[in-house]
């Protein structure tokens, strides 16, 4: 073939028949990526700048930024180079010589991050990348974790195994950015829908259902972050190899098939034969080699294994933590489903959405108005529409969206449904709380009754269910006081009062109200709570079988008075040991004096002159984002700890890492309608940052905030300390403008 330039000679690898020990009729077939000029990613590489180039996103000679420490790295270098583009890349101690030496060569600037963060190297390379970005005006980062353009890439890879072998029955391939082992089946099951799919992965690496472990050697291969680019539905099963295993298989591959290659190949190989020697005649198995070995020479040519090296795999439960090969099954076509009983909308909800998918259930959202679920369409989730407020309604529709499959738990993530998934759990005969539990924590007062009958301390309160009661009430608790409805959330309606005036005026108000922002009816009552100072904490806790865990502490910062809304956290706070300890303690009190025994709860509590005074008992998941800062900041993924829990699945609560993580929430500094958030892309170079999201759409009627529904969006970051996480979110902030006019 010939080409006119080096990029010209990406694609159009060989298809090579392996020697394998199987059944007459079955044929093995490696496709050869790794002789792409650099490696797979060539194409990737190809791709991305190509398409990035032909939108405008790339401009004529402007640099290119990308985090990378193997072929990535090298067909960004091979194109963006060839095409005139200087290109920086952003790499780890681990970048082998080869791979530096070459990039060097190619006339790239390499950028070497010294340490890693509590994200492991590549969140410290994503960090330095950030610096760079905000320093290279028109820079381009082609983003190979969420860029569609990476999976799209593969279509000609299917095409070319179509064109060269016309029917495969079996795709084995690795999993790192989820690109190539997505992108080649998703255009292959087209025209072959009963293809296999099979994935490999490594030992610690979390991208199928296992603890991070960011020590694992392998690369090319596995993560410590989830890719957007991994659609879990097209795969039917998946393998972890340990060191060890990858590499003895990588060493096999060369002699055995004088393919010399990296450990992602060799790891691809050995799931191959094995897969191959189990196959039936007349089957076609195709694995994607996609590395050479030049790289791994001392890595993995010379390494030898510590113990024995697996002959087979043990097949294990999907979410079944493993430290040798094993491999589990994940049917494309009879998933287990987990239902959601409507969600909440501050994000984390659709993020649970995405975890059961990768779990390996299919997700099915039970819900009154789906339109309400911004981002709902991304989740792989299927819907149902129905009146979430009858019982009867709820069954029926698990019933006919489910049919004969079965259905691995309910769940919630929203407070309005709590005690409604709790009774359908129930009914249903699923792992769930008892309903009285669940009534308990929704209806605040009787939250209070139950902390008063177990003696856990928190502040004096009256329930008054008439205006004439508010007087008396007031007496009783003093002022100044707190008034709110008994069953609220988000902190709407939540009013500090510092006469009698008005807190009669608010009761009043709230009195009044017949419908909450579910349409569902109210308790129509109200508490009258002694206003209690100190700083204020939230306590995430989560019941396994009846014990309680501190995951951690979280520091919370809230608005002016006369509202309550929270308007940032840091987590984990910055405590003494002994006042940490006395918060849980506090927690696991509250939990037990309600009788809740399983799951995630969210224990709000203000550290007073004479110890901790219980605000409110979530039997939830935090709102507001805090998962995400728990799982930055430890590694614990508490929205799949809940899924987990939910199907009756063990659950893993041990961290893996320790730093501090913060969010800041984007609200309004006056009345108005939104014009636009401004700033945020320069937010987002600011080091340390992770995340700025905005949820305001112009247009919209926004005020200063007095409940969780005024947010406009938020900033997250992290760092070492808290005092390093709260000046990087105000270096953020103050880069943000929420611009409004009067109406």
């Amino acid at each position: 073939m010939r080409c006119d330039t080096v990029v010209d000679a990406i694609g159009n690898t060989p298809v090579v028949r392996l020697r394998a020990d199987a059944a007459e009729g079955v044929e093995v077939y490696a496709k050869l990526e790794l002789l792409n000029p650099y490696a797979m990613k060539d194409r990737v590489a190809r791709q991305m700048i190509l398409e990035a180039r032909r939108s405008g996103a790339l401009e004529e000679g402007a640099p290119i930024v990308e985090s990378s420490s193997g072929t990535m790295a090298l067909g960004i270098a091979l194109v963006g180079t060839s095409l005139g583009h200087a290109v920086h890349i952003v790499t780890d101690p681990r970048i082998d010589p080869i791979t530096l030496t070459k990039l060097e060569a190619l006339g790239c600037v390499v950028h070497v991050v010294e340490a890693m963060t509590g994200q492991g190297w590549q969140g410290a390379r994503l960090e330095r990348l950030a610096e760079l970005m905000s320093g290279l005006p028109g820079a381009y980062w082609p983003q190979q974790y969420s860029n569609p353009q990476n999976p799209a890439a593969y279509r000609t890879l299917a095409d070319e195994l179509i064109g060269d072998l016309g029917t495969v029955d079996v795709l084995v391939g690795a999993v790192g950015s989820g690109g190539s082992l997505c992108g080649t089946s998703a255009a292959l099951l087209e025209r072959l829908p009963g293809l296999k799919v099979v994935g490999v992965d490594c030992v610690g690496s979390m991208l199928f259902g296992q603890p991070d472990v960011p020590a694992r050697k392998q690369s090319g291969l596995g993560n410590s972050l989830y890719p957007d680019n991994i659609d879990y539905r097209l795969l039917d099963e998946v393998h972890w190899l340990s060191d060890d295993e990858a590499f003895d298989a990588t060493r096999r591959l060369a002699r055995e098939q004088k393919i010399f290659a990296g450990n992602t190949s060799g790891s691809v190989y050995r799931i191959l034969t094995h897969l191959a020697a189990e196959a039936s005649p007349g089957t076609r198995l195709v694995g994607i080699l996609p590395d050479r070995g030049d790289r791994y020479v001392d890595s993995v040519y010379r390494h030898r294994p510590a113990g024995p090296v697996a002959a087979r795999p043990a097949e294990v439960p999907y979410g079944t933590t493993v430290t040798r090969w094993s491999f589990a099954s994940i049917p494309r076509g009879n998933r287990p489903v987990l239902a959601f009983l409507e969600s909440n909308t501050t994000g984390t909800g659709m993020l649970a959405l995405r975890t059961a998918v990768r779990l390996g259930f299919e997700p099915v959202l039970l819900a009154k108005d789906p339109t309400r679920y911004a981002g709902l369409d991304g989740t792989g989730c299927r819907t149902v529409t129905c009146d979430t407020e009858s019982d009867a309604d709820v069954l029926r529709a698990v019933r006919e969206a489910t049919g004969k499959r079965t259905v691995a738990g309910l769940t919630t993530t929203s407070d309005f449904y709590l005690e409604h998934t709790a009774r359908l759990a129930a009914a249903l005969g699923l792992p769930g709380h008892a309903p009285e539990t669940m009534t308990a924590c929704r209806d605040k007062s009787l939250t209070r009754l139950a902390l008063r009958d177990a003696g856990v301390p928190q502040p004096a309160f009256q329930v008054i269910g008439d205006c004439a009661d508010i007087a008396g009430a007031v007496a009783s608790v003093g002022l100044p006081c707190v008034v709110k409805p008994v069953g609220g959330s988000g902190s709407q309606d939540v009013l500090w009062c510092d006469d009698i005036a008005t807190a009669a005026q608010h009761a009043t108000r709230v009195l009044a109200v017949t419908a909450n922002v579910r349409g569902q009816a109210t308790a129509r009552k109200v508490l009258v709570e002694e206003y209690t100072r100190g700083p204020e904490y939230s306590v995430e806790m989560f019941c396994d079988h009846g014990e309680a865990t501190c995951v951690g502490v979280t520091q919370r910062t809230v608005s002016a008075l006369p509202y309550f809304v929270e308007t940032g956290h840091v987590f984990p706070a910055e405590l003494p040991e002994a006042a940490s300890g006395e918060l849980a303690e506090t927690a696991r009190q509250a939990l037990k004096a309600v009788g809740f025994d399983r799951g995630p709860a969210h224990v709000e509590i203000r550290m007073t002159d004479t110890g901790p005074a219980v605000i409110e008992i979530n039997g939830r998941l935090a709102g507001g984002m805090i998962p995400e800062l728990v799982r930055a900041a430890t590694g614990i993924d508490l929205l799949e700890q809940q899924v987990r829990a939910a199907a009756g699945y063990p659950v893993r609560l041990l961290p893996n890492r320790t730093r501090h993580t913060g969010i800041r929430f984007l609200t309004a500094r006056r009345a108005g309608r939104l014009v636009a958030i401004t700033g945020t892309a320069d937010a987002e170079r600011v080091p340390g940052v992770e995340r700025v999201v905005t949820t305001g759409s112009p247009g919209r009627t926004v005020r200063p905030p007095r409940d969780a529904y005024d947010r406009l969006g938020h900033v997250i970051a992290g760092g070492g300390s808290v005092r390093e996480v709260e000046e990087t979110l105000d270096a953020a902030v103050r880069l943000v403008d929420v611009v409004t006019v009067r109406d």
